[in-house]
């Protein structure tokens, strides 16, 4: 089920263009409703969570968790994406430049506890950011392409603390229907990225069809599956 995908390559510079051209169809204006449902099984209790948003876009679910007293990290190769973040939620915000990315900028949003590094996800580590107690992972893994989700995997594990809860949103399509992105990730393939340094519990399966779906040319409906990911004891 892979093979129709397996060589689509997304380039960085499409995503940058994407954001230019306002073609974000992916955005959503509202807290993601997968996110909802799971919230208290990603903190568990805690308080004060470190949160990681790879390819984060100007998603508010960002905001929303700021709100509740969380901090959040995200990174996003568009400029664009993370100004309209700030304008959009009227934050004020501060720029810096990252010396261990060349290149790299960070913007710091002034009432929350937001910093948003504008760079490639795969030069990101935790020498730059830290890690993190929770992870929403949504349009991330099915947006880089399919050959690059070992790498993708490798730079994430590092990046989550011991009690670190990775919430993972997947789609499953035919992929002979629809070239991507986002891709289609098998929960097989979830299981034989992950396996062997981390837990991997399945919790909820939605099955969708929207307009934008339909205009990827999906007739039938698409399931969006999400999985709770931790680290295994040492």
């Amino acid at each position: 089920m892979l093979a129709p995908q397996a060589d689509r390559v997304m380039e960085v510079g499409e995503w940058e263009e994407r954001w230019q051209e306002n073609r974000i169809g992916f955005h959503l204006p509202h807290v993601h409703k997968m996110l909802e449902t799971h919230i208290e099984k990603v903190l568990a209790g805690r308080t004060g969570v470190r949160f990681f948003f790879p390819l984060c876009g100007k998603a508010v679910d960002m905001k929303w968790l700021a709100d509740m007293g969380h901090s959040v990290v995200g990174v996003e190769i568009s400029e664009k994406a993370i100004k309209q973040f700030f304008e959009e939620n009227n934050m004020t915000y501060s720029e810096e430049d990252v010396p261990a990315i060349p290149g790299a900028k960070v913007y710091k949003g002034s009432e929350r506890n937001i910093s948003l590094y504008q760079c490639n996800l795969f030069d990101f580590s935790s020498s730059v950011g830290g890690q993190f107690g929770a992870i929403w992972d949504r349009g991330s893994l099915v947006a880089i392409s399919p050959r690059d989700r070992e790498k993708y995997v490798a730079v994430i594990i590092p990046l989550m603390a011991k009690d670190c809860r990775y919430l993972l949103h997947t789609f499953l399509y035919n992929p002979e229907l629809y070239p991507g992105s986002p891709f289609f990730v098998p929960d097989e393939q979830v299981q034989s990225l992950f396996w062997n340094s981390c837990n991997i519990e399945f919790l909820q399966a939605v099955d969708t069809i929207t307009e934008e779906h339909q205009g990827w040319g999906l007739l039938e409906s698409i399931s969006e599956h999400v999985h709770l990911i931790t680290p295994k004891s040492s």
